[in-house]
């Protein structure tokens, strides 16, 4: 294109603003800036052949292919204001966010229903003033059996059906323990008298697994050592968790029963809290819960034995306890209605979802 052309110059001026107000995006107005703004273009040979003019022609063109390019720039500056705000605008629609739908995220977890039980059995005893006691999974030898009144000889070290932890050189004196008992002579010999402590934890039985049974289960155990305690008190520690736990008004039964720490030792029963005992009765309905007994067996207790009291250096003739223990598997079994005790430990988000999600 010749500078010194007008029409030309014109005419160049005329097809840049035309492309420019016919870009319909961004990109189409990128197009237009570099075909008719770039250095290749028009306007753009037009302005570095001015060089080559005449001098008498030189200020006159000069002034002429400036102002076209200036009213190049600015239309192209408007539109570029216009398609960013039709952009904008089209965003706010496109990609609205309605706050009031329900979210999508993906909800929390929750603790286990084992781990909930163990802390509202807890929370029981707390409230009647005990303290929640903790120790060791791997125990040695002299407090899971030795300390408990159960010598190296005696019958029940095989009916707990033992896991011991292997040492160096063969036997180590380390068990994984078969109840949560150690933590109450953990806490005899640590603890100032008089003693109210309950202990739940994870304890390990060389068990096969089934419908009932597991090598892995919950206990919680609870212990009183203070002088004057009798077996009544025994008892209304018991009916106390059995009126908060399923509510007022279910009878306990005691059975004699043997263990090797507690001396007397009894079988702690409780009222059907499904049936309330009718199904036992002539002409009951049957229930599944309590095998239409009437009755469910919910712990063992008894006062704790003198021997145990002497291994922990304490005088039996002047503080006496008792102690009972349960399994929390076996509660929530009962509590809940379920079956097979594998449910509890095979990691099913949908049997622990049925329990809510209590954090």
């Amino acid at each position: 294109m010749s500078a010194s052309n007008s029409s030309e110059v014109g005419r160049a001026l005329a097809e840049a603003l035309a492309a420019v107000e016919a870009a319909a995006s961004l990109d189409e107005l990128k197009a237009a800036r570099i075909a008719h703004e770039g250095d290749r273009s028009p306007l753009a040979q037009a302005s570095a052949e001015i060089g080559t003019l005449p001098p008498a022609e030189r200020a006159e063109t000069g002034r002429r292919v400036g102002a076209a390019r200036s009213e190049l720039r600015e239309a192209l500056s408007r539109r570029q204001a216009q398609l960013e705000a039709e952009r904008d605008q089209q965003v706010l629609v496109t990609e609205a966010v309605d706050v009031t739908l329900p979210s999508a995220r993906v909800p929390r977890g929750a603790r286990h229903p084992v781990t909930m039980l163990a802390d509202r059995l807890s929370d029981v005893f707390i409230a009647m003033g005990y303290e929640v006691a903790e120790g060791p999974e791997v125990e040695a030898e002299w407090y899971n059996f030795d300390a408990l009144n159960i010598p190296p000889d005696h019958p029940a070290r095989e009916m707990q059906d033992t896991l011991f932890v292997a040492g160096s050189e063969g036997d180590s004196g380390m068990v994984l323990r078969t109840h949560t008992s150690p933590v109450q002579i953990r806490s005899l010999l640590t603890r100032p008298l008089p003693l109210y402590v309950v202990s739940p934890g994870r304890v390990y039985r060389n068990e096969a697994i089934d419908a009932t049974h597991s090598p892995v289960f919950h206990q919680i155990e609870g212990l009183a050592v203070d002088e004057g305690l009798t077996m009544a008190d025994l008892r209304g520690a018991i009916q106390a968790f059995v009126d908060a736990m399923f509510g007022v008004g279910l009878r306990t039964r005691f059975r004699p029963d043997y263990f090797p720490f507690t001396e007397p030792s009894g079988d702690v029963a409780m009222e059907c809290h499904v049936c309330r005992g009718a199904s036992a009765k002539p002409g009951g309905e049957p229930c599944r819960v309590c095998k239409s007994s009437g009755w469910i067996e919910i712990a063992g207790c008894g006062m704790v034995n003198p021997r145990v009291l002497v291994a922990c250096g304490i005088d039996p003739d002047r503080y006496s306890g008792f102690a009972f223990g349960l399994g929390v598997e076996r509660g929530l079994m009962i509590a809940h209605g379920v079956t097979d005790i594998r449910d509890t430990m095979d990691g099913d988000v949908r049997f622990s979802r049925a329990f809510g999600m209590e954090l």
